[in-house]
Formats: structure tokens, sequence, C-alpha cells
């Protein structure tokens, strides 16, 4: 039952993503079940990653040269990339936000008494962030919301999407269509990342 639990799940994952990425409009009908499946996740999440599940996330951030001051990772679950960020860039401050309030209150109890990063609701469609707010914006196995992550990233910026599994994430967007995506939106230097056995994409801002 558990095994079918989790097909279940990894399949309404998938649908979600598509349904974001080419009916943006839609996704307020996916939303609520993809929250609450987050939140019944959250007390299990890190148990069910791999240790190389954000080897992606690093092979990508080695890339960037900085600086970077402030960074967001968006959809940012228990706060792995968000604290990898903070090892990367010591110096930047760090914002995670996630959907699921569960997510939320794990990632501030891994983070501790970090003082330069710092963890928030929120939904990636409609970020609590005014434009241009951030050197570099990550998201890792997230459903990209591509208007709201070119809105926050500033000129010169860098953005970083990762997925632990390449295609076989449940939240996965192809290379070719991210492209597409961002370059409509200012991006340029486009960047394809193989890493564990995932891949992440890497992308600055005009």
């Amino acid at each position: 039952m558990r095994d079918v639990k989790q097909r279940l799940g990894r399949g309404y994952a998938r649908f979600a993503t598509n349904v974001a990425v080419r009916f943006p409009r839609l996704w307020p009908l996916v939303r609520p079940l993809v929250r609450k499946q987050f939140d019944v996740l959250a007390p299990v999440w890190d148990s069910m990653r791999s240790p190389d599940a954000f080897a992606p996330v690093v092979a990508a951030l080695a890339t960037l040269d900085g600086p970077v001051e402030t960074a967001l990772d968006v959809g940012t679950g228990t706060g792995s990339a968000a604290l990898l960020i903070a090892e990367r860039f010591p110096e930047a401050r760090v914002v995670g936000v996630d959907i699921a309030p569960e997510m939320v209150e794990r990632a501030k109890e891994k983070a501790g008494g970090s003082q330069n990063i710092s963890f928030e609701h929120g939904d990636a469609s409609a970020l609590p962030y005014v434009d241009a707010s951030f050197d570099l914006v990550t998201a890792a196995n997230m459903i990209p919301f591509f208007d709201e992550l070119a809105r926050v990233v500033r000129r010169g910026g860098s953005l970083v999407l990762a997925f632990s599994l390449g295609p076989q994430t449940p939240i996965y967007v192809p290379g070719d269509r991210i492209r597409k995506e961002l370059a409509a939106r200012g991006f340029t230097d486009f960047a394809e990342i193989e890493a564990g056995r995932g891949s992440a994409f890497v992308a600055r801002k005009r």
C-alpha cells in the first residue's frame, strides 16, 4: 500500500508540474493537493532523499562566481538547497520559501540559529518579494513559475533549476522548454550540468 501511495504521489506531482508549466492559470486548481501532499511528507522528507539528491545544486553553485549578497530558494522544502547556498556564499542573506507550512517548520529546525538564513511560507506563483530582489534564485525539484522567477532575479543575477533524478524526477521540466521560457524573459548564458543522478540548468538575467 505504501508503494502504491508513493507512485500515486509521484504521478500527481508530475501532473501538477505539467499543468502549472503549460497552463499557469490552472495552478489554483491543483495547488491545495500539492500543499497537502508535501505537508504530509515533511516529517519523513529528508529520509526519502538519496545522498546525491542535491549534487546538481552543488555542481551548479560551483559554477557561479558571485558576488551573491541575496539569494532565494523557491520550493525550499526542508531547506537543504538553501543551506547549501549559505555554505557556498557565507556572506549572503538567504531566504527559503515553500508552500507547505510543515516543510517550512522543518527547515527552520535544520537551520538552527543561523543568522544569515530564514524560511518563509509562500506560493511560488506569487512570490512575496519586490522585483529584482535577489542576486541568485534556485529551485530544486520545484515547479518553475517562469514569470515569477524572472521577476525576482536582478539584472546580472543567476537562476539555477535542479532536478535530482533528471527526467525521472517527479517534478521535472526538459531543458529545451526551460531554455525557451527563460530566453523569452531576458535570460542568457545557459548551461546544463549533470551531477550525481540528476541535472541542473543555469542561466543569467540580462
